[in-house]
């Protein structure tokens, strides 16, 4: 079974690119099938509009009676699938019968306009055109299917929606692409980091963005400080080694000795033993000083305030109580 992290940083770029890129196509598929939708009606409403003019132009320059007139302006039905529904006199005709009923209450209404009708599961686009003809008024409704028209677009809306889909693919597969080269450097960190502790190099050295520089002279400070401080810390012990090897040898030689050990030996013994005490002790503290605060940021009075505990533990007649000197602290009452 795929383990999908969620946490990574990969995960996290792809989802939201993914998501930025699904949200681009959707939109733009959905804004493609309204706007292709209204163009073509605004296409066909105009193509409408001018075939309602010609028929007018029809009706002014012919003398004939206005049915024989109608009548023959519907003719071209049949070729054009254009319906004409015309109204003079109270009379009204249409091409197609069937639709005399339906279109008969946009004869009443005002103004040349551009409507939608639709009847069960027919969707016709139909313009109204009023005329004037031998000082009479009259309507002309010249309309066309426009569901044929909306399968056609459905079908281009389809094919265009499996076209953005095949593009969503691929701009997911470049988004991957994109971000796995964009993480190169991390993982190159990553990699350093583990040889790093495992001690096969002692230094990064990484060519990363500009985002990983500060992050990368961070870390190298930082080993470097640490190689400082352990350098410290072996010259100490050294030191402190060879500072304990003469009284220790002192003290050995003389517990391995025949010679009973008189008050005056015994106190010796303790005063070597006591130095080595204040000595492990002043390292123990320097130590502290020194070692737990790697890193971190640096508490000026608490560590001053050690570094002078030990200084008095090792010279106690050079350094007063105070740092300040003796002062009597003002009384309560």
């Amino acid at each position: 079974m795929l383990h999908i992290d969620r946490r990574s940083l990969r995960f996290r770029l792809l989802a939201w690119l993914g998501g930025v890129a699904l949200f681009v196509v959707v939109t733009t598929w959905l804004l493609h099938g309204i706007l292709l939708q209204n163009l073509a009606r605004d296409f066909l409403g105009e193509r409408l509009q001018r075939e309602a003019d010609h028929a007018v132009a029809q009706l002014e320059q012919d003398q004939t009676a206005v049915p024989t007139a109608l009548d023959s302006v519907s003719q071209g039905y049949p070729v054009f699938h254009h319906l004409y529904v015309p109204r003079f006199n109270c009379s009204v005709s249409a091409s197609d019968p069937q639709w005399q009923q339906q279109l008969a209450p946009l004869l009443e209404e005002n103004g040349d306009a551009l409507v939608d009708v639709k009847h069960n599961d027919q969707h016709m686009l139909v313009y109204r055109r009023h005329f004037e003809w031998q000082g009479s008024n009259g309507v002309l409704l010249v309309g066309e299917d426009f569901s044929q028209v909306e399968a056609g677009l459905a079908t281009l809306h389809w094919w265009v929606g499996g076209i953005a889909a095949v593009l969503l693919g691929m701009l997911i597969i470049l988004n991957m692409l994109a971000v796995n080269r964009g993480l190169t450097p991390l993982w190159q960190l990553r990699h350093q980091l583990e040889a790093l502790r495992s001690g096969k190099r002692d230094r990064l050295l990484l060519v990363a963005p500009s985002e990983l520089d500060e992050l990368v002279d961070q870390l190298n400070w930082f080993m470097d400080d640490i190689d400082h401080r352990l350098q410290r810390s072996r010259e100490s012990v050294a030191n402190l080694s060879h500072a304990l090897k003469t009284p220790l040898a002192a003290i050995t030689q003389v517990l391995r000795g025949n010679r009973p050990i008189d008050e005056n030996r015994r106190h010796k013994l303790l005063s070597r033993i006591e130095d080595i005490n204040a000595q492990l002790a002043a390292e123990l503290r320097r130590s502290r000083i020194a070692g737990p605060n790697a890193g971190r940021m640096a508490n000026v009075t608490r560590d001053s305030s050690r570094l002078i505990e030990m200084f008095r533990s090792l010279y106690p007649e050079r350094i007063s109580p105070h740092p300040l000197g003796r002062r009597e602290r003002p009384s309560a009452y």
